[in-house]
């Protein structure tokens, strides 16, 4: 089987979020059980040079809006799997990956100019997995090109939503520039007097997925839906849900070389040290029996800022130390500063992303804090399990999935979870956490607990084998 991976970012060429996580993983995973897979990605500005390793086609001359655009493709295999990235300077050289006016007209480049790439280096794939809006192009390209192209009557689109509040919605005016003229093509994009990428990739591919179970029920809800869950119901027989993985060889910490002292379930002595000297690069007195409660995320509404923002001070105010790393919303940022000047000895901020630091902090830390009002899968809930770090979230997509609470009777679960949407449901959970930390050995039972879960994209890797082999079925 030959599968063709086509996203917007991908690690370590380019992230914003969990989808660069996602699509970087993926095709590496899929080469492991045996799977014939490429990735497609943009070249963007901020792709590392090292990454780079050959330009494979210099002339990738795509045909686009009346004229020849003359790209490049650049050869890699810097994720584990064989990897093409597009480069389109005036498209992808840009100072951040998203947020322009013609996001809309950039990917639907991206889409064309992929499609035309898999036609120069071989035969059609058996699937093309295509993830998000900024992939709905391709899924209407394919559709349309099985009625006249040979190359594509074959190929079966696989369509990933990643995250459903993000529709890259545009004017149908300029369906017409990329090429998307005809009744079906117009029928496929339109929404409510507009185009939206999300809407056609669920119109026209052959099979949806997402990225948890309980997200791919949640979509089908007015509440998740945002609009488009008439046609998630409409589909829902060719939706399935299946949880992102984790990259071992990435977020393990027997092996992470970007925290102070490896540890692992056997013998958890390294994360105290890890606990040690993150509060010392904090510059945070060290007392190792007070908790850290750690959070790492873009600092927006989706991710339950609003609820932090009403615990902190009961955190503070039990004595526990608070760590946060993300940027966003300025009111966000603010409220962090704010807090660090109120409590300086018990809160380290880091404004922005980084990447060792982020490894540095699940190792470190004692609990992970995810109130998110929506989230479709979720990474680091599955990377603080790995870490001995435990996680406490609200009851949604894959979090929902991936988190049981802890019963002190029957010693299982791996952390602690709560439903309705509000502050006073969030802190009871926190001080169910902080009740359970003060037992010792019930505390040690959860941290294995969660390190003995297998998140691991393997298992994630032969779910989608056989979601390729419905669609080609």
């Amino acid at each position: 089987m030959r599968v063709a991976v086509i996203s917007a970012e991908a690690v370590p060429y380019s992230k914003t979020g969990g989808l660069g996580d996602v699509a970087g993983a993926l095709p590496k995973a899929l080469k492991a059980v045996g799977i014939d897979s490429v990735l497609i990605t943009p070249c963007y500005w901020q792709t590392k040079g090292e990454h780079l390793w050959d330009t494979a086609i210099h002339d990738l001359n795509v045909d686009w809006r009346g004229g020849i655009y003359p790209a490049k493709a650049f050869y890699s295999e810097a994720n584990g799997s064989p990897t093409f990235l597009i480069d389109a300077p005036s498209y992808f050289h840009r100072d951040s990956i998203y947020g322009y006016r013609e996001d809309h007209e950039r990917f639907a480049f991206f889409n064309h100019a992929a499609l035309v790439l898999l036609k120069r280096i071989g035969a059609a794939p058996d699937i093309v997995h295509l993830n998000d809006w900024h992939c709905g192009f391709a899924a209407v390209e394919i559709a349309s090109a099985r009625r006249w192209d040979p190359y594509w009557q074959n190929t079966r689109t696989v369509f990933s939503i990643h995250n459903m509040a993000y529709q890259g919605g545009f004017g149908m005016d300029d369906l017409w520039k990329f090429g998307f003229g005809d009744a079906f093509q117009q029928n496929a994009f339109a929404l409510d007097g507009h185009a939206s990428a999300m809407k056609a990739g669920l119109a026209v591919s052959d099979i949806l997925s997402t990225v948890s179970p309980t997200y791919a029920k949640e979509i089908q809800t007015a509440e998740y839906g945002y609009g488009l869950e008439w046609l998630t119901r409409q589909r829902s027989d060719r939706l399935i849900g299946i949880t992102n993985g984790v990259d071992y060889d990435v977020w393990n910490p027997e092996t992470d070389k970007d925290i102070p002292v490896n540890f692992n379930l056997s013998d958890l002595s390294g994360k105290a040290e890890c606990k040690k000297a993150l509060l010392e690069h904090f510059s945070l007195p060290v007392d190792l029996e007070r908790p850290i409660f750690a959070n790492i995320t873009r600092l927006t509404a989706q991710k339950g800022i609003d609820l932090m923002m009403q615990v902190a001070g009961d955190i503070i105010a039990a004595g526990a130390y608070i760590i946060s790393l993300g940027s966003g919303e300025k009111k966000y940022e603010e409220f962090w500063q704010a807090l660090r000047n109120y409590a300086p000895q018990q809160v380290g901020i880091y404004r922005g992303y980084n990447e060792p630091l982020a490894h540095f902090i699940e190792a470190g830390a004692d609990m992970f804090m995810m109130p998110s009002k929506f989230e479709p899968c979720g990474l680091n809930q599955m990377y603080s399990l790995r870490y001995g770090t435990i996680p406490i979230v609200r009851a949604v997509g894959g979090l929902q999935d991936t988190v049981q609470n802890w019963d002190a009777v029957s010693s299982s679960g791996n952390g602690f979870k709560f439903g309705p949407y509000r502050a006073d449901r969030f802190l009871e959970r926190i001080y169910e956490a902080l009740f359970a930390y003060s037992d010792k050995e019930a505390w040690s039972v959860i941290q294995q607990n969660g390190m003995r879960e297998d998140h691991s994209w393997e298992n994630a890797a032969r779910k989608y084998v056989q979601l390729y082999q419905w669609a080609l079925s």
